[in-house]
């Protein structure tokens, strides 16, 4: 799973959004720290530190249960996290090429924060991780020794050894992440929710997800990342440790480990109160710097042409045999009378990776939705899905065959890497020319990938059990400092649970907790798909209402209705002539539409309090009983004045456009130049195709309810959250 880093601050100077109460959203970090959300927070600081104890106290009782625990899941549930990796793939892979794709992961007029390059290289960066370096070796000499099914030790295991390496790593892990982000992103920057994982289950829970089912379900995913962080970390831990003795000297044990694991809570400490979060970014590029470094070199030095033979027949058998491998769980491999190999290795690698993968998927997803905000549904899941698992595969297929051809011919090594799996990497490094300065590159990069790692899970860890402002603030310091020495605790306490320091309680830990959050990543695959779906509803009430719209609102109603019109076009009023067209024209055509609706029984509201770059930017709500309430919005912004301007204030080059925002962003047009008479024609146009969405989406799924009537309070009587149409 990849080294993730915060993305830093938005610095585009875009207009921020208005929410459904009237104000702009803040899009800075800056904006200000959240509070903690104390019955998320204390669930799951208690059931970590108990686990921690207990593992702790009595390691030989805590491995037993955990080893049990895992063999029922993986018993019952296996198939399971099978047929929830494939529904996951087909979900993003349709969402993404649908017509849904073209959403934006924030309001219409929302542009990409990031360049193309910036973007992609982040992308690049989140599919790095130590865990890579330990596994790129390690899984392809196992499996090589010890395969699935059929013979050990031929050409044909070889070849299939570093396919089910990469099948671990590949596409399907990333369209968790991709659904995970994808949906954090829609519903964060598009509708105005907060930032959590209840949040992308509104769709399906409504108002509940901010009392107690709410609480159940960011708990699920705190305790699920958690332990996804902790086996990262303990893999960390392990490999850097080999790595320290070989270069230095260091003892292998418990001493060593503690100390890696105080270096992460000791940086993420100073990271939190310093504000040297912008020191631990430059290091996580100096990392992939590293990295690609260290696969050039293995690529030149080596065999090349074998290496790129090798590449390519991966990737062959990858694609070909994808769909295949997705659902095969050896269901007739199984034999209950003698030693159940294909079920044991299934439970070690395939089932562990799944269930790793859907424990990191809100860190990764969290990580990818921040940078991402502007960028279609299109551009996000197939950049998620192809630019990161393009330089895994790279990674796998070069160290993976290099490590075999060395396994093929050094039967000592094959059997120490398959055995002691941080072994395999250094100890094919050796055989190298320059192994002194290899063996210090990887060491340098494996701990930059630890120490990055540690201090983002600690961010997120403080994120995911706060109450954020907005969906770029963070998480207050002490909640960070606190969660990092949780994620260290956890950490130690796994790995001196198993025997002799290994991984296994770590894996087996992951399946257990990553359980109850595989039904909540389904709940969040259902919750968008219904979304966008209900969202297209829209689109297609407007066909309907366009030409009405038209006619009534843009036409040239009333006496010299085209001279207005015209003048509309051609002038560029300045700030003084915008608040007075605000004023005197859209403010009283919103009252009078609201005291008209007044008097039919409806109940409709207005909202001055809300200004941009200092003009007033009034608001219309009409609540629709248990339905998505309507919002009509009017935005002043500026924009340089042409230099073809026939009637424009000369004085100042800039003017205002008073854009029409709906809940979803703005509609792309200005209501400059309109009477208030066809303000009012405006905004029931609007209204009207509200009502025609309503009608189709009581058509399709009458009995969801997707808004409250009024804003909620959280259960501890806390701000309410911001809720708008989903």
């Amino acid at each position: 799973m990849g080294g993730v880093v915060n993305p830093g601050d938005d610095k585009t100077g875009r207009p921020p959004v208005p929410t459904h109460d009237g104000e702009p959203s803040a899009e800075h970090p800056e904006a200000g720290r959240g509070s903690v959300n104390r019955p998320v927070f204390l669930t799951s600081a208690a059931i970590v530190l108990a686990f921690a104890i207990w593992a702790l106290a009595s390691p030989e009782s805590a491995e037993t249960v955990v080893g049990e625990v895992k063999d029922f899941i993986s018993t019952w549930f296996g198939w399971w996290y099978f047929i929830l990796a494939t529904a996951i793939i087909g979900l993003v892979v349709f969402i993404g090429a649908s017509k849904y794709g073209r959403y934006r992961l924030g309001p219409e007029e929302s542009r990409p924060e990031y360049s193309l390059f910036t973007w992609t290289a982040m992308l690049f960066a989140a599919g790095i991780g130590i865990d890579l370096m330990f596994f790129s070796v390690a899984e392809p000499v196992y499996n090589y020794l010890y395969p699935p099914t059929g013979p050990a030790q031929t050409n044909e295991t070889a070849r299939e050894a570093t396919t089910w390496t990469i099948f671990h790593y590949g596409v399907t892990g990333w369209a968790m992440y991709a659904l995970m982000g994808g949906a954090l992103g829609y519903f964060a920057f598009r509708h105005n929710l907060p930032l959590t994982i209840r949040a992308a289950l509104y769709p399906i829970f409504g108002k509940r997800v901010h009392g107690r089912w709410g609480d159940a379900i960011d708990v699920a995913a705190v305790l699920g990342t958690i332990f996804g962080i902790a086996t990262s970390l303990g893999i960390g831990i392990v490999q850097l440790n080999y790595g320290l003795h070989e270069m230095f000297g260091i003892s292998q044990g418990k001493a060593a480990q503690i100390g890696l694991i105080a270096l992460s809570v000791i940086i993420a400490t100073i990271s939190a109160t310093t504000g040297v979060d912008k020191g631990i970014r430059r290091l996580s590029e100096l990392n992939v710097v590293l990295a690609i470094a260290l696969l050039v070199y293995i690529l030149v030095a080596g065999r090349t042409d074998f290496l790129l033979n090798g590449l390519t027949q991966n990737i062959g058998d990858y694609f070909a045999t994808f769909l295949d491998r997705t659902l095969d769980t050896f269901a007739w491999d199984r034999n209950p009378e003698t030693v159940n190999e294909p079920t044991a290795w299934l439970d070690g690698w395939t089932l562990f990776f799944w269930a790793w993968w859907v424990a990191w998927a809100p860190f990764v997803g969290l990580f990818l939705a921040r940078i991402s905000r502007g960028r279609t549904l299109r551009q996000f899941i197939f950049g998620v899905l192809v630019v990161p698992f393009s330089f895994i595969l790279l990674w796998i297929s070069i160290f993976g065959n290099s490590a075999l051809e060395q396994a093929r011919d050094n039967p000592e090594f094959a059997e120490t890497t398959a055995a002691r799996a941080e072994v395999g990497f250094y100890s094919l490094l050796e055989r190298y020319p320059g192994a002194p300065m290899l063996l210090g590159i990887a060491t340098i990069t494996g701990l930059l990938f630890y120490v990055t790692s540690a201090d983002s899970g600690s961010l997120v860890m403080g994120n995911f059990t706060s109450r954020l402002p907005d969906p770029m603030a963070d998480c207050a310091r002490s909640t960070r400092i606190f969660w990092s020495l949780a994620i260290g605790l956890l950490t130690l306490s796994m790995l001196f649970a198993g025997v002799g320091g290994s991984i296994t309680t770590l894996q087996n830990a992951t399946i257990i907790m990553g359980l109850p959050f595989s039904f909540v990543l389904a709940g969040i695959g259902i919750a968008l798909l219904r979304s966008v779906r209900h969202e297209s509803y829209k689109l297609d009430s407007f066909r309907t209402t366009l030409p009405k719209a038209i006619a009534a609102g843009r036409g040239m109603a009333g006496e010299g209705g085209w001279r207005r019109r015209l003048l509309g076009t051609i002038h560029y009023p300045g700030a003084t002539a915008t608040r007075k067209f605000v004023d005197n024209t859209i403010v009283p055509a919103m009252r009078a539409v609201a005291d008209e609706m007044g008097r039919m029984g409806v109940t409709a509201t207005i909202d001055e309090s809300g200004s941009n770059e200092g003009l007033p930017s009034p608001r219309l709500y009409v609540d629709q009983v248990d339905d998505p309430r309507f919002e009509y919005g009017v935005w002043p912004v500026s924009a340089p004045t042409p230099h073809y301007a026939v009637l424009a204030q000369r004085s100042n080059d800039r003017y205002f456009r008073c854009e029409v925002y709906l809940s979803e962003g703005s509609q792309g047009y200005s209501l400059n130049g309109y009477s208030r008479e066809q303000v009012i024609g405006d905004i029931l146009d609007q209204y009207e195709r509200h009502l025609g969405y309503l009608h189709l989406r009581h058509a399709e799924h009458d009995q969801y309810e997707y808004e409250p009537a009024s804003e909620e309070r959280d259960a501890d009587g806390g701000d309410p959250e911001r809720t708008t149409t989903t």
